[in-house]
């Protein structure tokens, strides 16, 4: 018989056929959740991802995730786990994935919505996801723009940057999607034909980000320095970049309120409140409005005029985009120094 602790006998969950145990079941992971601000638990949290596992596991299916980890709940200390222990139960999926600096280490896959709940029996807030599936690594199938607001700013600033955003890929007939983060902006996902690597999908979002600051210069900027985005929306082409992984949709935030990043339809994009969407409110609102993402498999598009672009600008003496500084100096790249720090001449 399992063994009661402080926080409850542990609960046997199952998911997709595999028994997952929930230790600790009754341990408060988010103090204050949606309107009546009622706690929630580590089995209130695996019974949420029980409830969105169709949609969850449609698009999360066989990518490596990172971990973010609150072992007692959010606002108390958290790590980030790149590997999983030797300890870890022999159904595990797992593969070797290289970190920014080119170490390799062993990451779960979600095979399976087990693995979902056995990350949130370890205190997972947070799946961070990489950009390709584990059988296809060398391909990113997946060009996410994360619209990040600058100090100031409102979220309708937001939703009016993502609106463009639609506009110009559907200019250049390419279908989007779109989730909110959880938090304070907005995630436009892409999903992309096998062929791309992420240098090129990387490449693909430096060109729509120039062009999205070219076109809406008062709203969005692709200035990579915060000292030089003037109070304007970011679009972040470098959450694109090889390696680098992006929390994934309907996870559950980190935050007090267990705000959960959702995708949604984009005609909904004006009228909804992200803090609204909770890991209580958004199982109602998928069973009865139904996965918006649920096609995206179905139409990978083809991004090579985005690529091209980038290529063309090179040759025009346009340098690359900076990288972010955990990055090794990049060819093409422009000297990556903060403008306030780079030396004047004399």
């Amino acid at each position: 018989m399992a063994k009661k602790d402080e926080f409850g006998t542990p609960v046997e969950l199952v998911a997709e056929g595999q028994s997952v145990e929930i230790t600790s079941p009754e341990k408060v992971m988010f103090p204050k959740v949606g309107p009546d601000k009622l706690p929630q638990t580590k089995l209130d949290l695996a019974n949420y991802y029980l409830a969105v596992g169709p949609a969850l596991m449609r698009w999360l299916r066989d990518r490596p995730v990172l971990l973010e980890r609150y072992p007692n709940g959010v606002g108390d200390k958290s790590f980030y786990q790149k590997r999983i222990p030797d300890s870890a139960p022999e159904w595990l999926t797992t593969t070797t994935v290289e970190t920014i600096n080119g170490t390799p280490s062993r990451a779960l896959v979600i095979a399976n919505l087990a693995h979902v709940l056995w990350a949130a029996n370890q205190g997972v807030l947070g799946l961070h996801v990489w950009q390709y599936r584990v059988d296809r690594p060398q391909w990113a199938d997946e060009l996410r723009i994360d619209l990040d607001p600058s100090p100031g700013q409102t979220f309708d600033d937001i939703r009016e940057a993502a609106m463009y955003v639609r506009l110009y890929f559907a200019e250049l007939g390419i279908k989007s999607f779109v989730k909110t983060s959880g938090s304070k902006g907005i995630h436009v996902y892409v999903r992309v034909l096998d062929g791309f690597d992420s240098f090129a999908v990387r490449a693909a979002s430096v060109t729509a980000a120039r062009q999205l600051a070219a076109r809406h210069p008062d709203l969005i900027t692709d200035q990579w320095w915060k000292e030089l985005r003037g109070g304007k929306v970011f679009v972040d082409f470098n959450q694109n970049c090889p390696h680098k992984n992006v929390f994934g949709a309907w996870g559950v935030r980190p935050r007090v309120g267990a705000q959960v990043s959702t995708p949604i339809e984009w005609d909904e994009l004006m009228d909804v409140d992200p803090d609204e969407l909770t890991m209580l409110s958004v199982p109602e609102r998928l069973a009865e409005r139904g996965d918006p993402w649920a096609t995206m498999d179905e139409q990978p598009q083809d991004v090579a005029m985005l690529v091209e672009q980038f290529a063309d600008d090179l040759a025009a003496g346009i340098p690359d985009a900076p990288w972010p500084p955990v990055y090794p100096k990049m060819p093409n790249e422009a000297p990556r120094v903060q403008p306030s720090r780079a030396r004047q001449p004399d």
